[in-house]
């Protein structure tokens, strides 16, 4: 029988303080169900099987940390609204590991589909970059650079990663100042990238149709 009071949304709840505190991996349907108290099969009523009940953690952590973001970058543009999106990012990780770890699974589409989190996430991140004058794919190309920084970094810094007595906060703003300016500063794409050969230069490589892939 389902435990009195128990629903699909306080099965979540419960789900991502356990993934707070202890790590996402060590979140199960069998470990949740005596967490409250009940047996597997009263989970199961309400949640389909683990990767459902971890995809559910995902959601709530993305609707919580949008949330987050979306009040702190409000009014703000530039720089100020740069890092008063970073910092609350930052510290809902840190807040919230579990439930951040969460919302870094490879989700599909039809998991995705009904969120307003993700979709509000997207249209943060995109509405903060456009205040530099980026367009696509500049501002695809942009987000990934500031996802992959923000995660890079805190994935480091929850690991306990950073061994040198330099303050932690003081990199992290620092590397801020310094995304600031390469979001200023962001390339043409009318300009060869180091990558890519100058049309006044020979290319060491055959020519394809391909990027120059093979």
């Amino acid at each position: 029988m389902v435990r009195a009071g128990l629903t699909a949304a306080k099965v979540t709840a419960a789900a991502a303080d356990m993934a707070d505190e202890a790590g996402l991996d060590k979140v199960t349907v069998s470990a949740l169900a005596r967490r409250l108290g009940v047996k597997d099969a009263s989970l199961y009523s309400h949640v389909k099987n683990l990767r459902d009940l971890r995809v559910r953690i995902g959601l709530l952590g993305s609707e919580e940390m949008t949330d987050r973001i979306g009040a702190a970058v409000a009014g703000r543009a530039g720089k100020d609204a740069l890092v008063a999106f970073a910092d609350a990012y930052r510290q809902y990780a840190l807040d919230h590991p579990g439930r951040y770890a969460a919302t870094q699974m490879r989700f599909e589409p039809e998991e995705v589909a009904g969120s307003a989190g993700f979709r509000r996430s997207v249209e943060l991140t995109y509405g903060m970059l456009r205040a530099y004058d980026l367009a696509e794919p500049d501002l695809t190309d942009a987000g990934r650079l500031l996802r992959s920084t923000f995660h890079g970094y805190i994935h480091l810094e929850l690991g306990g990663g950073f061994g040198h007595s330099r303050d932690v906060g003081e990199s992290w703003a620092r590397s801020l100042d310094a995304l600031h300016q390469v979001l200023e500063n962001w390339p043409s794409r009318h300009e060869p990238s180091r990558h890519e050969p100058s049309r006044h230069e020979p290319s060491r490589h055959e020519p394809s149709r391909h990027d120059g892939s093979k």
